[in-house]
């Protein structure tokens, strides 16, 4: 595997997810600036980005829309041949991608263009799929169609929720940015065509409301967004008039003796584990005891 490279680039990013990539790439990569999305004025303290610039002394630019990046590149020259974007959840116009003169590498956590979009992580595990990937790709200003550099997939354990799967994805797309970028940056690989475009699926980004539970649901379904929402927006029910969120679940045939809820294809789903109202974590049994 082909580590460092004389050329700097320029980063993209705003997210945790962005942070972690961005930590890894400042070892491997000379980072001329990051460009990460203002913190909004109700929230207190910084963004995860903005921490790290700070604490590994990288230069910082603000961009929260597209027409911010615009005047940004506008109006400051950066040296960089290539930027790299991971997490940033702005829409990057043609003339930002311009300004660089290899263009902007997108690092996508799915396999293109399977989960488009917002959150491809979430929809992977709603969606009961067996496995899931990363895509490096050079971005275009729609929607993740971008041309691919290199792809990867990964097995979606059956007990896999959201921030597991996002750490095993975050490793993963460090490691092909690390081998393919220089080899990139050096032409020795093409970008080629998303495979099937035709058959594109799209995530969109969660709501607080995704996180309340639908007893109609079937059981499989609601086992997979306890799953799929861990981090956010968490799965919260009422239960014999107590508000509980709960974190581990299984689907169940019958009634067993611990919390069992009838979902709407007459199966079961057997709560195994749970925040109660006090707010501490609990298993089910623990919970009956303490509150039934």
């Amino acid at each position: 595997m082909s580590y460092g490279h004389s050329t700097s680039i320029v980063f993209f990013g705003s997210g945790p997810v962005a942070a972690a990539s961005l930590e890894f790439l400042a070892k491997h990569f000379s980072i001329e600036g990051v460009i990460t999305k203002s913190v909004p004025a109700h929230h207190k303290g910084l963004a995860p980005v903005e921490e790290l610039t700070k604490k590994i002394h990288l230069p910082v630019y603000f961009a929260s829309t597209k027409l911010e990046l615009d005047n940004l590149v506008n109006s400051h020259k950066f040296n960089s041949q290539l930027g790299i974007l991971v997490d940033y959840g702005v829409i990057v116009s043609q003339k930002a991608i311009d300004s660089f003169e290899l263009g902007i590498v997108n690092s996508h956590f799915s396999l293109l263009p399977e989960w488009r979009g917002a959150d491809p992580i979430t929809f992977s595990i709603l969606s009961g799929q067996e496995k899931t990937g990363v895509s490096v790709m050079l971005i275009e200003p729609t929607l993740d169609t971008g041309k691919l550099l290199t792809r990867k997939s990964i097995k979606i354990d059956i007990n896999e929720t959201t921030p597991t799967l996002t750490a095993r994805l975050i490793e993963l797309s460090n490691n092909l940015l690390a081998e393919f970028i220089p080899e990139y940056m050096d032409g020795l690989i093409k970008s080629k065509k998303q495979p099937h475009p035709n058959l594109a699926t799209y995530s969109r980004k969660l709501t607080k409301n995704d996180g309340v539970i639908d007893w109609k649901k079937p059981a499989i379904q609601i086992e997979r967004e306890i799953r799929a929402f861990q981090g956010w927006p968490k799965s919260r029910s009422t239960i014999d008039g107590k508000d509980i969120i709960i974190t581990k679940a299984h689907v169940s045939g019958s009634k067993t003796n611990q919390l069992d809820v009838l979902c709407g294809d007459n199966k079961y789903l057997s709560i195994d584990e749970l925040i109660a109202p006090s707010g501490r974590t609990m298993s089910a049994k623990a919970y009956i005891n303490g509150y039934l």
